[in-house]
């Protein structure tokens, strides 16, 4: 094979390979316009009378995961099953996103953190790497990140709606989560840096809380259980 037909060959798998990354980033944009969809509503309840319809905003959250499943189907197709990781940086920020969404919906449902595999369940994609698209747990843990942040965005506008029993919750919740992540050995860098950000989020729930018990608020909320 001469130079010429080398690189000739060369040229037409770059320009094959960008063709399934054009592809990947179409199904991307789509799936990051329905996640601000979702983000949409469940932020939502951050409005004072948002509290009442909890319920109503976590039915429609899930509904829209619905849309997301089907645009995931999609994205499978657009490349080759063994190579995930080949392509995976076009896709990880909106999977920590839906992560988080996911997260953030259980919790308002329950108030407990989603496993892993409910995520993958919500978002019908699996769990073993070998059995193709999947949740890689540094996207989970990154999802379950963000969503501490929200919960602390959370537990501030409760008092302002008037609910003082909810951030007790979310500060009992949320000291357990970073009990939970201090048990791990952190390497990857930007999941490090999130997490760095939780003792920030655990300060700040904490002065709510603490702001809560100098008013009197937080005993007469323990009164009431």
């Amino acid at each position: 094979m001469s130079v010429s037909d080398m690189f000739t060959h060369i040229q037409g798998s770059l320009g094959a390979d960008q063709d399934v990354r054009e592809e990947i980033r179409k199904v991307v944009q789509v799936l990051e316009q329905t996640a601000r969809e979702i983000l949409t509503v469940l932020q939502s309840v951050h409005q004072p009378s948002g509290f009442k319809e909890i319920p109503d905003k976590c039915t429609k959250a899930r509904e829209l995961f619905c849309l997301v499943r089907t645009h995931i189907a999609d994205l499978k197709t657009k490349f080759p099953v063994d190579q995930y990781y080949r392509f995976h940086e076009h896709w990880r920020f909106i999977l920590q996103r839906l992560a988080f969404l996911a997260a953030f919906t259980v919790y308002l449902e329950t108030e407990t953190l989603v496993t892993r595999e409910e995520v993958a369940h919500i978002l019908d994609i699996e769990v073993v790497r070998d059995k193709g698209f999947h949740l890689d747990v540094e996207d989970y843990l990154a999802g379950v990140l963000i969503m501490a942040s929200e919960l602390s965005r959370l537990a501030v506008n409760s008092v302002t709606a008037g609910d003082y029993t909810r951030p007790l919750r979310i500060s009992s919740f949320i000291n357990e989560l970073d009990s939970g992540f201090r048990l791990l050995n952190l390497k990857n860098d930007p999941l490090r840096k999130r997490y760095d950000g939780l003792k920030y989020d655990v300060k700040k729930i904490e002065e709510v809380v603490y702001d809560l018990s100098i008013r009197g608020l937080a005993k007469e909320t323990e009164g009431e259980k």
